[in-house]
Order: structure tokens, then C-alpha cells, then sequence
């Protein structure tokens, strides 16, 4: 504590801290076969009598090749009757030995609904430390980060509790909820504009609301910027420009609107505000102007960055960004899902589409399973679900994958998860030491996604089939259909480009449209509608009605550039510019989802949603 008291005393100690940090990844990503053999040890040996394993025949080994050969590799269907029972309150040890304290909901979908993932709680100090080593990384590009604040977005979001008594809520949720969160000791690096109580308030508005509020009064302390995900901070820019006035009133005065009721929220606030006329006059200048280009640095102009997941689905809100930061780097730092952790960015400052991330060889047991993608549909993955035994023994160590191949990640958890296939496509970017460095490329079969959203092409065919049931009382009939991520506006929203067949005896009203955008939303899944209703992340669904032999056009098109004309199909997603004005200039008329489908935190099983 003594060095505390001398100059840049602080200092010295932070610079102790990141460099310990950073000899820490230089230690295990040097010896990553090792560590991984003894991951794999430490997890097989706690769980020797645990029943999953048992079941499988392992036998109290620990080796790696014994687990290989006698232990499959699965996906969530495969494991979900002993989620079902963890859920439903058996203790028993079924998949892991320590107790499960409560589930993670993954934002991938299994049957329409969320997936549950197990969840220990010494988990959370394995992915405190994981967060630990973001801003030594980050000190090495942007010195001078401890000199100021973040302002971070950060929300909770709906939580169930299981007929166990198990809460199950989403990763970031359960973070932001946990001690190791609220607290936190002091960390000059993850100092935040937001207060506890601004993120940790369930009402959306008032949460926004309260966080903007706090990060437009210190501005000038702002050094960085972010959210988890681009679309998340794109939000909190919409979120201003709809609220700035009484925003401004705010700081003039150093009140709070009269709508933020959380009486925490209002005294969390209120101790950092003060009236300040001037800086209330400049941000309503800054407001006032007729473009918004740039009002990133010009609100805070000492960002350096915009701290934000902009790989897989995330990289169509890249030029938005670029549009409201005057080009500021956008900072993609870490790689994780509610299953486990992944990987960090060693090297952050780089164009978002080189964007790559190590994976850490203590947060999990990783293996790799060779894909080869179908390059007629985007997303379309050619593994199926089940892996025959030549398949399974294809599989390939950390250490031993090849550069520029790509592969499908599969692990094995210190929570329960054995040779689990997470549904994530990576290419091998290159290597740090031993370990290797990762492009994010998709996730499977996903075709649509706007948020944490994820829906694919089976679920958007189930929709649509279910929607097309309004048009038989007038005779009409769907010819072909796509759909598009439209991310122009915010929130994003879905669109469907249908073709009809309509013998025009009978007209259609509006009306009937818009039901069928509600039924297609009513029959997606439950991220979807909760994405919809309660994060109000999603816009309304929109259908296009195109004209007739606009689908002709498509394949003509399709054709043009190459594709051999007795093997195309019509890609259930687009993506591509040219198509999609194609597509927009054949449009007679569109239509958009009523109101918001029906959502309740939870599962099917445990609510009656009708």
C-alpha cells in the first residue's frame, strides 16, 4: 500500500497489474497443449461420478484419448432431458458434480425456444478474470484509459425461475446481478458514467433513460464508448434523438424527468447531477443540427473508440457506426456465449473485418470439427446434427488446427457440457504462440438476425406457412418468398419480399397483411418476440409485395454472376446490395406487424402462452 503514496504511485501499480496480465495469456497461449490437457484432467476428474459420464461408459478416466473415444459428441437436443430435469429440481449429479446453481438462457434457439445452459458459481471467477485482461490488452494500443470513464450501455433483462427454483436468465444478466459485478472494487480502467442502479433498473426506458443522462453530464470524462453488441449502442443513439430535449432540460436544471420513477435510479442520479446551463446549450446545439453525422465525437470528443461486437451478424451496422463516430475504430474485444467464454482480441485496433480472437486455454476443453460451407446460401452449414464415428474422429485438438480452415467449435465445460457443439463457424486467422487465432464467420444455419436474435431457416418456413393461411379465403397463394435483415432503420427490423399468385376476383384488404406479419412474429421464437416486446430491440416485421416474375428476375440475376441455373434455389435470406434494390424496385405495396406478438419470460413448458 506504501507505493500508493508516492507520485504516480497509482500508476505504477496498474502498470504492475497489466503486465502480470499480459504474461499471464503470453504464459498459457506459449504452453496451450498443456494447459488444455489438464483443463481436460481437472474437469473429468471432479465429475467422476457424475451421472452423464457414467451413463457413457468413461470409467473415471481423465485422459484425453480415452474421453475421445468413449464420450459423443452432442448437441442441446441431445442433453436437453437432463436440462429438463435439472430444471424440474433433481440435485442429483447429473451433469456436473458441483451444484448448478442456476441457468444461463442462450439467445441460440432449440424448438423455438431459449436454451438452457448450466451454470456454477465458481464460473464466475473464471470469467471475472477472464474480463480482467480486456484493458491490459487495450492499454498497449490506447494508453491513457485509466485518465477517464467508459460509458457503457449495459441492461438486464427478463429472468424466469424454473419449476426447481433455478433462475434462469440471460449471461450478461447474471454478470451484471452477481457480487462480483455490484461489488466490485474501484478499477481506473473500468470506471463507468452509469451507475450501478442505472443498469441494474429492469424498466428499459428508465433505464436508458438514466445512463444517457449520466453519460451526457460527464462528456468530457468519456473516453471510450460501447454496448455488447452495435445494435444495442445504435439504440441508445436512436434513444437521443427522440429524448434529447428532456435530456437537456435535465442537466440545465439538475432534476430528472418526473417518468424515471426506480427511486434508486433517482437517487443514484441525482448525486451526480448538478444544474449546468452551458453544457445543456451545447448539447441541444449539437442536437439541433439538421445531420447527425459525427454527434458521436462531437457529445464526447475525447472518444478514442466505440467498444462494440461487430463480427457475424453484427458487421451489417458497421457503416451506421462509421456514420455517427466520424469513422472512429470500432473496438471488437472478446468472444463469448452464455456456454462459456471463448477468446480475446490480442489485437484491437484493426478494420472490423480482420477482426480476430485467441481463444483462452483455461476457460474450456476446445476441439475443433472441419466444416465445409455450401457458398449457394450464406449460413448453410454441411455438417448435419449427428456425427458418425469417422466424422467425430475428425475432430481436432487446439493446437492442431490448420490456418485459413474453417471449423465448427465444440467444448467441454467445468459447468456440464461434454464434446458440446455450440453452432459457431471459425476460420483460423493465424496463431499467438501456440494458440490459435480466430475469424468469427457465422453461426449455423442462422439466416436472420437483428439483436441477439437468431433465426433459421426452418423456423422462417414454419412462419411463413403459417402466415399464407390468411389468403385462401381470397384465392390467392404464395409464389416465392426471401427476407432481409433491414438494419436502415433503428431498431432493425425483418422483412419478407413476397410473390403472389392472386386470381384478383377477390382484393385483399390491409388488414389481412398485417395479420400475416403478426402470425409470422407469433410463430418465431421467444428471443425474437422478446426482442419485440420487452428489449424493444426489434422493429416491427415488415411484408413486401413484389410484382409477378420477380423471382425470375432473381435467378436471371443469379444466373448473370454465375450460378448454374439446374442447381439454383431461391436463397430464403439476401443480403447482397444489387438484389435488394432489385427486389425493392419491383415493390407494389408493404405492410407492417400491428402490434407485438405475445412473449412471457420463460419457457413453453412452464407458461401457458395462449
Amino acid at each position: 500500500m506504501k507505493d500508493c503514496k508516492v507520485k504516480d504511485g497509482t500508476s505504477s501499480i496498474t502498470d504492475k497489474i497489466n503486465k502480470k496480465a499480459l504474461q499471464y495469456i503470453e504464459d498459457i497461449t506459449t504452453n496451450a497443449d498443456e494447459v488444455q490437457k489438464r483443463v481436460l484432467s481437472e474437469i473429468l476428474s471432479r465429475s467422476t461420478h457424475v451421472e452423464y459420464l457414467q451413463r457413457h461408459g468413461l470409467d473415471g478416466h481423465t485422459d484425453r484419448e480415452t474421453f475421445k473415444k468413449v464420450m459423443p459428441v452432442i448437441t442441446y437436443e441431445d442433453i436437453q432431458p437432463d436440462i429438463n430435469r435439472i430444471a424440474n429440481g433433481d440435485t442429483s449429479p447429473i451433469l456436473c458434480a458441483h451444484p448448478i446453481s442456476q441457468f444461463l438462457t442462450s439467445s441460440g434457439t432449440s424448438g423455438g425456444e431459449r436454451k438452457l445452459m448450466p451454470m456454477i458459481e465458481e464460473e464466475f471467477e473464471r470469467r471475472s478474470l477472464f474480463y480482467s485482461l480486456q484493458m491490459p490488452i487495450m492499454d498497449q494500443y490506447v494508453p491513457g484509459l485509466n485518465k477517464g470513464k467508459g460509458m457503457y450501455f449495459m441492461f438486464v433483462k427478463s429472468e424466469a425461475k424454473t419449476p426447481g427454483g433455478l433462475v434462469a436468465h440471460p449471461a450478461l444478466t447474471s454478470y451484471y446481478k452477481s457480487s462480483y459485478f455490484r461489488e466490485r472494487s474501484f478499477d481506473p480502467y473500468n470506471n463507468y458514467t452509469s451507475p450501478n442502479e442505472t443498469i441494474l433498473c429492469p424498466d428499459s426506458y428508465q433505464s436508458m433513460y438514466s445512463q444517457l443522462l449520466c453519460g451526457l453530464y460527464q462528456n468530457n470524462q468519456v473516453l471510450r464508448v460501447g454496448a455488447v453488441f452495435a445494435s444495442v449502442f445504435l439504440r441508445a443513439i436512436r434513444f437521443l434523438q427522440k429524448h434529447w430535449t428532456l435530456l437537456c432540460n435535465d442537466i440545465r436544471n439538475g432534476t430528472i424527468d418526473t417518468q424515471i420513477t426506480d427511486p434508486l435510479v433517482r437517487e443514484a442520479v441525482l448525486k451526480i447531477l448538478r444544474p449546468n446551463p452551458e453544457l445543456a446549450d451545447f448539447i441541444e446545439t449539437e442536437c439541433s443540427r439538421d445531420s447527425w453525422q459525427g454527434v458521436i465525437t462531437r457529445l464526447w470528443p475525447n472518444t478514442k473508440y466505440i467498444d462494440v461486437i461487430i463480427t457475424g451478424t453484427m458487421s451489417q451496422y458497421i457503416s451506421t457506426l462509421d456514420y455517427y463516430s466520424n469513422g472512429l475504430p470500432i473496438v471488437s474485444t472478446l468472444y463469448a456465449s452464455s456456454e462459456c467464454y471463448f477468446g480475446l482480441n490480442l489485437m484491437p485496433i484493426t478494420k472490423p473485418s480482420e477482426v480476430s480472437y485467441t481463444l483462452i486455454p483455461t476457460m474450456a476443453y476446445f476441439e475443433f470439427l472441419p466444416v465445409e460451407r455450401d457458398n449457394e446460401v450464406k449460413n448453410s452449414i454441411s455438417a448435419s446434427n449427428s456425427l458418425n464415428e469417422e466424422e467425430e474422429q475428425e475432430l481436432v485438438d487446439l493446437v492442431d488446427v490448420k490456418l485459413s480452415q474453417e471449423y465448427e467449435l465444440v467444448i467441454t465445460t467445468y459447468a456440464g457440457l461434454y464434446r458440446y457443439r455450440v453452432g459457431d463457424v471459425l476460420r483460423v486467422a493465424g496463431f499467438k504462440n501456440s494458440a490459435p487465432q480466430f475469424n468469427f464467420i457465422c453461426r449455423k444455419n442462422v439466416v436472420l438476425s437483428i439483436d441477439s436474435d437468431k433465426t433459421d431457416e426452418v423456423e422462417l418456413q414454419n412462419a411463413v406457412k403459417n402466415a399464407v393461411k390468411h389468403l385462401i379465403p381470397f384465392n390467392a397463394s404464395l409464389v416465392d418468398y426471401t427476407s432481409y435483415a433491414d438494419t436502415s432503420t433503428i431498431p432493425g427490423h425483418y422483412v419478407l419480399y413476397w410473390e403472389l399468385h392472386h386470381d384478383g376476383a377477390t382484393s385483399i384488404p390491409p388488414s389481412v397483411f398485417e395479420d400475416c406479419c403478426l402470425t409470422i412474429e407469433e410463430s418465431l421464437n421467444s428471443v425474437y418476440r422478446q426482442g419485440r416486446v420487452s428489449d424493444k430491440s426489434i422493429g416491427p416485421l415488415e411484408i413486401k409485395i413484389v410484382e409477378k416474375e420477380s423471382f425470375d428476375k432473381l435467378m436471371d440475376y443469379a444466373v448473370s454472376r454465375g450460378a448454374q441455373i439446374d442447381q439454383y434455389k431461391t436463397p430464403r435470406c439476401v443480403k447482397f446490395t444489387p438484389i435488394i434494390e432489385l427486389l425493392n424496385s419491383r415493390v407494389l405495396s408493404n405492410y407492417f406487424s400491428p402490434k407485438c406478438p405475445k412473449w412471457v419470460p420463460g419457457h413453453k413448458e412452464w407458461y401457458n402462452e395462449n
